[in-house]
């Protein structure tokens, strides 16, 4: 176990190393922060962090800097998350309040997410395996032609086409959409075949085609969209931070092209809590020399999807986990609102 003064002495050199972007030496140290002790005792804990991995010489005669494992020390046991500024709140707010529908909200909160904390930021719609149905729309477009409306309790709306084997009246049409927002609403997805297998059966004989088909269409449309879809914005950040990988950007921007890699970034959407991945811990070779900063988003007390952002490790790690878990609060309150 680390002192308290060589804890503080490596959060000093972390925040000055993401403030400067300069290795640093025990002289700065001291002349910045009130460490109370003199430069060759700093210099000491300085060589005692350095033996343990948590601080390295990035080439010789210069400072030091932190290490990935120094780092993880940094974000466990010595940063706080960092609370935004009532503008800054206001300004998220006001962003997010415009936005007027679901794809609206998740284009809006990655650009918000990008702009707040000049990283890339990740955004992941609110996946249908843990959604609840809120409405099935069915409206007659011909006397054999409909239109299945699919809303979901996160504001996601799926729309379909159906060709019925026979003319449906509309009589029939306000009975099947009755029958089936009666036992379909406030469900959740994995359960609603089970709940509509013997719906046919209830219906006159020459109106079953129609219903089959139309339940067959809903429930296409449910293994359809358990597919996850995400959405990514701010790419053109990591420019900013090109000094601070160490090949080249190129295997950055490819990881971040791959969608299964981001997924597994963001980690398991059930997760609600707060998620730090710290350079090597994130297993994808291109992915090595930044950090990702996750958390849930809901629209209740459970997460349906994660948002967060891409950034190389040396990054303002209480000021990103402030941002994102305000961004997180707000969308989760429109999506309760909507």
């Amino acid at each position: 176990m680390l002192s308290e003064r060589r804890l503080e002495v490596l959060r000093a050199i972390v925040q000055d190393y993401v403030g400067t972007e300069e290795p640093v030496g025990s002289k700065a140290l001291t002349e910045r922060h009130s460490l109370g002790v003199s430069p060759a005792t700093v210099r000491n804990d300085m060589a005692v962090l350095e033996d343990e991995g948590f601080i390295a010489q990035p080439h010789t005669s210069a400072g030091r800097i932190p290490t990935d494992k120094g780092y993880r020390l940094f974000v466990d046991k010595l940063a706080g998350v960092k609370p935004l500024s009532s503008p800054e709140r206001r300004a998220i707010q006001n962003f997010l309040d415009g936005a007027v529908d679901l794809d609206d909200v998740v284009g809006r909160t990655v650009r918000l997410l990008a702009q707040l904390t000049r990283q890339v930021a990740v955004v992941q719609y609110p996946s249908l395996t843990r959604s609840t149905v809120r409405h099935v729309e069915l409206l007659s477009l011909a006397p054999a032609r409909l239109m299945l409306v699919l809303i979901t309790d996160t504001g996601r709306v799926e729309q379909r086409m159906i060709d019925c084997p026979a003319p449906f009246g509309d009589m029939s049409l306000a009975d099947l959409r009755a029958r089936l927002n009666s036992r379909v609403v406030g469900r959740r997805f994995a359960d609603v075949p089970r709940l509509v297998q013997d719906l046919p059966e209830s219906f006159e004989a020459e109106d079953r085609g129609t219903v089959s088909t139309v339940l067959s269409v809903l429930l296409d449309t449910l293994v359809e969209e358990t597919e996850e879809r995400l959405i990514i914005g701010g790419t053109s950040n990591l420019t900013r931070f090109g000094h601070d990988f160490p090949v080249m950007i190129r295997p950055v921007l490819e990881a971040l092209e791959e969608q299964v890699v981001l997924l597994k970034l963001l980690g398991e959407a059930t997760d609600s809590g707060m998620t730090v991945r710290i350079g090597h811990e994130n297993a994808h070779e291109g992915l090595n020399s930044t950090s990702v900063v996750a958390v849930g988003y809901g629209s209740g007390d459970e997460a349906v999807a994660k948002l967060g952002v891409v950034g190389p490790t040396r990054m303002d790690y209480p000021g990103t986990m402030g941002a994102v878990r305000a961004v997180a609060r707000y969308v989760g309150q429109i999506l309760a609102e909507s």
